[in-house]
């Protein structure tokens, strides 16, 4: 039975904001060719691709669509302002000279454990708040090259994290199990556009370009389309999970 004036209530758009790390003048991390704001950029346009095309009820944000320069802070303000339901930033990962034979997927989620290899992403990807003028004004006094600003990751991101971790374990089984990636796991480091989202985020590292088989793998077309599929198919079974809960 119906009744006049009576209306069925609008369905919820799921919002996921893509942020394709660096651009711009920021080149991100190098392997011997490849630049990584090259290559997040492709894979994040292709993730964007699948969701638009395959799920009716999702909106996709992209924090840059082209080789634009963005800093951290807009990238998590325009995810806040969107009152997005994700948040994913999309990266490639290095490692120092010597160390080229390391290899694989990590994604990290906001977290204070920053011991030995995950304090230094942390660095690393924090480190692009330095290219800005008035980076000690806009980023509150942090300063990513000194252990005392992971003070200032406190409660924030605990709310959404028992979320993160889970989007984040379906994203590193995804790359396991269907895309053949060798996975690293899922990391916690105090990383600044995590802690400056209000809503599950992760952050995604596809890969070493340090790692010379890696970057060849990395700049494959092929290869990149298994690693959207696969972030696709991760926020797909993430949000079917959080429907069947509802």
């Amino acid at each position: 039975m119906s009744f006049q004036g009576d209306s069925i209530p609008a369905k919820k758009t799921f919002k996921v904001v893509l942020d394709p790390g660096h651009g711009g003048k920021d080149w991100g991390t190098r392997g011997k060719y490849t630049k990584e704001k090259d290559i997040v950029l492709k894979v994040s346009l292709m993730v964007g691709k699948y969701l638009e095309e395959l799920l009716d009820d999702v909106e996709v944000i992209y924090t840059r669509k082209d080789d634009s320069y963005s800093h951290p802070k807009i990238d998590a303000n325009i995810a806040n302002e969107a009152e997005a339901d994700l948040f994913i930033s999309i990266h490639a990962n290095a490692m120092p000279k010597g160390n080229e034979h390391v290899r694989g997927t990590e994604t990290f989620v906001m977290g204070l454990k920053n011991t030995g290899r995950n304090f230094e992403v942390a660095k690393r990807e924090n480190s692009v708040i330095l290219l800005e003028e008035n980076y000690e004004e806009v980023y509150e006094g942090f300063d990513p090259t000194k252990p005392v600003s992971n003070i200032m990751f406190s409660i924030m991101q605990e709310a959404f994290q028992e979320n993160s971790i889970l989007l984040a374990q379906n994203i590193e089984d995804q790359f396991a199990k269907r895309a053949g990636r060798k996975s690293l796991g899922v990391k916690q480091s105090s990383l600044w556009v995590l802690w400056n989202t209000a809503m599950p985020s992760v952050l995604v590292e596809l890969g070493y370009l340090t790692n010379p088989k890696e970057e060849k793998e990395l700049n494959d077309p092929k290869v990149q389309d298994y690693l959207a599929s696969a972030i696709f198919r991760a926020i797909r079974d993430y949000k079917e999970f959080l429907d069947s809960t509802k």
